[in-house]
């Protein structure tokens, strides 16, 4: 199951990444893909001594190949649409496709350029932080919670989507608890958890395609119960909508 969670979750990393990407990896290994050149899958690798692949052509998937977390949260976007770390932009596609207005952001060159040569019509390369527009509804799937990165900087990531939320407008996250990695082996039971982190979820990565790859980049895994202690004391509602089969769940805030 570890393996899984690792993979499934990457292809939104470069939302929250402006000062750790010294070159668009994420973004080449896409358009290589697209173009039909890539030979070789995206290589992580964490700070727990991980190396796990992340299958390029999953990253292109159809509404059929989703999971039924992610069709989930795309049946209850409503409005006009942020698509946050959109990544290939397999979400924003099949909204779009649904007569729906939709964004699809992602701080990633390569990304987005994928993304516009996908069809989508409206498509922005920019830092979250630096985007300033409201939405009815905000997407982050695959993990959205690793763009916080940090335990620490997960306050300032709830007020900026906070900014760019309408007052009645909705945000639908996807999260994972990691807590099962670290398990002990010790017949009592209990939890190794390392001690030169904030919290268990902190992890940090470095990616690789081909000869490219990126420094070392914070990315965070959040169990349900954090994520709305520090949602509700930023002002937002919280509901659980739905629990995946891999630790991972999908929360609504709202204001």
């Amino acid at each position: 199951m570890k393996l899984v969670v690792i993979i499934w979750v990457k292809n939104k990393t470069f939302v929250a990444l402006k000062k750790f990407k010294p070159m668009d990896v994420f973004g080449n290994a896409l358009l290589d893909y697209w173009n039909g050149i890539a030979t070789e899958n995206i290589l992580t690798h964490s700070n727990l001594g991980d190396t796990d692949e992340i299958p390029l052509d999953y990253l292109f998937r159809d509404y059929k190949q989703m999971p039924p977390l992610e069709k989930k949260a795309l049946k209850c976007c409503k409005g006009s649409i942020l698509d946050l770390g959109a990544g290939t932009g397999s979400h924003a596609l099949y909204l779009q496709k649904q007569h729906k207005t939709v964004t699809a952001l992602d701080i990633s060159k390569g990304a987005t350029e994928v993304c516009k040569l996908r069809g989508i019509e409206t498509v922005l390369c920019e830092d979250l932080f630096d985007h300033n527009l409201k939405y009815d509804t905000i997407l982050l799937l695959m993990n959205g919670t690793g763009l916080a990165g940090t335990l620490k900087g997960l306050g300032p990531f709830l007020e900026q989507l906070k900014k760019l939320l309408h007052p009645n407008g909705s945000i639908f996250i996807e999260g994972t608890d990691i807590l099962y990695m670290f398990e002990s082996d010790e017949e009592d039971g209990g939890y190794w958890v390392p001690n030169q982190v904030d919290y268990y979820g902190e992890l940090r990565f470095t990616m690789r395609y081909k000869d490219q790859t990126t420094t070392e980049f914070p990315w965070l895994y959040l169990d349900y119960n954090t994520l709305a202690r520090a949602a509700q004391y930023h002002g937002f509602e919280t509901s659980l909508v739905m629990e995946g089969p891999q630790n991972n769940y999908l929360a609504k805030l709202s204001l």
